[in-house]
């Protein structure tokens, strides 16, 4: 537990002192300049991309489920697992960051803008620490899948 809190105390920190100096230094109403890189102050009352706009109440309610499932997962520990807590650490602290977000404003602050000048991304939709945490946390869990699939197929065989 301890190490969890190790990754994610941090992270939670960043993620929720970076989105007050945004709101305190960036502009939201500030023209975009087409380069690779901007800080925005963007809101976003729904998930990725934008999606499901106006849905704050579902996503507090989504978020709870998520930390009520991060919760149980820890409290299932049965024996040291890396890759497994790391993706817990993340989870954690992304959800929690987006959750304060959310309770404390109404919406999720957005504020990493890039640019890859192809397309899709053209931009990329504005994101923020916590919603790092959460996509990397995902792409660890599914890592650890794949390990332990390839793993028990090793020693089924």
């Amino acid at each position: 537990m301890k190490f969890i809190l190790f990754i994610s105390l941090p992270l939670y920190v960043l993620d929720q002192v970076s989105k007050y100096l945004v709101l305190q230094h960036v502009d939201p109403h500030k023209e975009l300049t087409p380069r690779f890189f901007n800080l925005v102050n963007i809101t976003n009352t729904g998930a990725a991309f934008g999606s499901f706009k106006n849905n704050n109440a579902f996503f507090i309610g989504l978020s709870c489920v998520a930390l009520l499932f991060v919760l149980v997962l820890l409290v299932r520990r049965r024996s040291p697992d890396l890759w497994r807590d790391i993706s817990l650490a993340l989870l954690l602290a992304g959800v929690l960051g987006n959750l304060t977000d959310r309770l404390l404003y109404g919406h999720v602050i957005d504020f990493l803008l890039f640019n890859l000048q192809v397309w899709p991304a053209n931009p990329w939709p504005a994101f923020n620490v916590a919603d790092s945490c959460i996509t990397l946390a995902v792409v660890s869990f599914v890592i650890h899948s794949l390990i332990q699939n390839k793993e028990e197929q090793a020693t089924s065989a």
